[in-house]
């Protein structure tokens, strides 16, 4: 992405995201960045399942923090953790970086870690990070393979074409059985669009100080 089109800009809970010109959206809650990311992605997501094995496919890779944030509650609670996460535009180390003063080791090799090619970064967490439009690439995707899936696209008024009810019904068949999808985005022509997918969908609590709701989608049969 160009640098130029996008802006640090540092969060109520005191962690920064990027701001996007181009797209006038942030990748974050100016509410919270770290926060909205282990409400949604971790404490209504990752940590709904009692599991000792789980598959999760992250929708848009973004700055890092859902993948990074996974795979320490992975190895905390000894999850063995197959995570697949897409993103079309990669943000190089030397953007990335600017979010954090002083990046752990983990985060950093989370960034740096090549792209499609399956790298194991803990016991307990292996990542595969796929550079491709989700849109094409998620009919690639082996059916009945993810317990949990996070939706982090950009809001739907910024990227429709993320947000196609063709791509939810894909979504639905590449999910296992009582699995799990988790987004902050609560309109109702989503929340409806993914009823007539076969998800039983519901509204919970958004994150302190941030959102009133989010979106869980389950995957019942």
């Amino acid at each position: 992405m160009d640098k130029k089109n996008i802006i640090v800009k540092e969060t109520d809970d005191g962690s920064k995201t990027f701001f996007v010109l181009s797209l006038d959206e942030h990748y974050h809650s100016v509410k919270g960045a770290y926060t909205e990311s282990k409400h949604i992605y971790i404490d209504y997501g990752f940590n709904s399942f009692n599991l000792k094995k789980l598959s999760v496919l992250e929708i848009g890779f973004g700055t890092g923090l859902n993948t990074y944030l996974t795979a320490i509650e992975a190895e905390k609670r000894e999850i063995k953790t197959d995570y697949t996460t897409l993103e079309k535009y990669p943000l190089s180390w030397s953007e990335i970086n600017q979010l954090n003063e002083k990046p752990n080791d983990l985060y950093q090799t989370i960034h740096t870690s090549s792209w499609n090619h399956t790298i194991k970064l803990s016991p307990k967490f292996s990542l595969l990070k796929i550079q491709a439009d989700y849109t094409k690439e998620i009919f690639n995707l082996p059916e009945a393979n993810f317990d949990l899936v996070y939706f982090d696209a950009f809001a739907p008024e910024k990227q429709p074409n993320m947000w196609q009810e063709e791509l939810f019904q894909r979504l639905y068949v590449i999910m296992k059985p009582n699995s799990r999808l988790t987004t902050y985005c609560v309109k109702g022509a989503i929340r409806r669009m993914m009823q007539r997918c076969g998800f039983e969908v519901k509204r919970l609590p958004g994150p302190p100080g941030g959102k009133r709701q989010i979106l869980c989608a389950i995957k019942n049969e």
